[in-house]
């Protein structure tokens, strides 16, 4: 089978520097050790960036035959460049070409890069999620929010610009600071002071819940995943997988993630993050549809689960095969 193996490891490649850019690109490891799982279980693969360019590549590398039938697939990774609802512009020029791709489309990618979009459909779909404000100007009336709130920029991953509040007095400049860098409104939640559960999902039309990760804090001052902590592991928390969680709750933190899973129009796969109020009733913060397949939550749970990186790489690619054709692509013998 031909994969094309889509990252984004720089931002050349487009018409204009023009819309709020990527604040970062990925890490050339991870795309490097898809290549080489997908090479491993057999595969044509070619590495390829995603950007203007990509089309041209794609036809060139998986031309389809004379009844049009594709003659290959693309392993999602990109994150995008610039502009709004990056993660969805990739599935979006997939979509458009006709060429069959791993993960969510552009709907559901745009949901879950949107956590407002995300948070109401949550709500609509009887999904608890913390009360929450839309923000520009931080002057906007709080209404019935309760103190502390997190602050965070409304359509950005990886915890960028994340900011935790106590005080009315201290919102105006953390909205200010979100708009100010991030050009987009902010997302002001009330913060749920208590145990996070990170839940990963495999599956379509049935879901394959992977064992719950706790993200640990320890006696830290402030029990946040912050970007020093996921990109520089300053006051990163402890994963513990499975999490000491009780059965009943541990199957209603299962259902609800499934249930953000579906209503929020994702595939194949994606990672819901809960938090435990003190009673420990759980609240959905967002779901994220583009995963780190290689460290983070994720993999931990993939792991934990019994699944090797290449046995999770064709998982993944086998759910869409299935999606598109109806068939997996490898005998699970050559499933490593």
């Amino acid at each position: 089978m031909r994969v094309a193996i889509v990252c984004n490891l720089d931002d050349e490649g487009v018409i204009n520097r023009f819309g709020q850019a990527r604040p970062e690109s990925e890490e050339p490891e991870g795309c490097k050790a898809l290549v080489a799982a997908l090479q491993k279980g057999g595969h044509d693969t070619l590495l390829c960036e995603g950007d203007k360019r990509l089309l041209a590549t794609l036809e060139r590398f998986m031309p389809p035959d004379l009844r049009h039938i594709p003659s290959g697939i693309v392993f999602n990774y990109a994150g995008g460049i610039q502009g709004e609802a990056r993660s969805a512009h990739l599935p979006a020029m997939l979509e458009m070409a006709g060429v069959p791709y791993t993960g969510s489309g552009p709907l559901g990618h745009g949901i879950a890069n949107d956590k407002v979009i995300a948070k109401q459909i949550m709500r609509a779909n009887g999904i608890p999620t913390p009360n929450f404000r839309v923000m520009r100007h931080g002057t906007e009336s709080t209404g019935d929010l309760r103190f502390p709130v997190v602050v965070k920029p409304r359509r950005e991953d990886s915890s960028y610009g994340l900011q935790l509040i106590h005080e009315p007095t201290q919102l105006r400049q953390a909205v200010e600071a979100v708009v100010g860098e991030f050009a987009q409104d902010a997302l002001v939640e009330e913060y749920i002071d208590g145990r996070e559960i990170a839940v990963a999902l495999l599956g379509n039309d049935e879901l394959e819940v992977l064992p719950l990760v706790e993200q640990e804090f320890g006696n830290t001052e402030t029990r946040l995943y912050t970007w020093e902590a996921k990109h520089h592991g300053v006051g990163s928390p402890e994963k513990i997988c499975p999490a000491q969680i009780g059965s009943d709750l541990a199957t209603v933190i299962r259902d609800i993630s499934a249930a953000t899973f579906r209503a929020c129009l994702c595939r194949d796969l994606a990672r819901v993050d809960l938090r435990l109020d003190r009673s420990g009733k759980p609240f959905v913060l967002e779901i994220n549809a583009n995963q780190n397949l290689v460290a983070g939550s994720f993999s931990v749970a993939a792991e934990t689960g019994g699944y090797s990186f290449s046995r999770l790489v064709h998982r993944i690619l086998d759910l869409a095969q299935k999606r598109y054709f109806g068939s997996a692509i490898l005998p699970s013998a050559l499933r490593c």
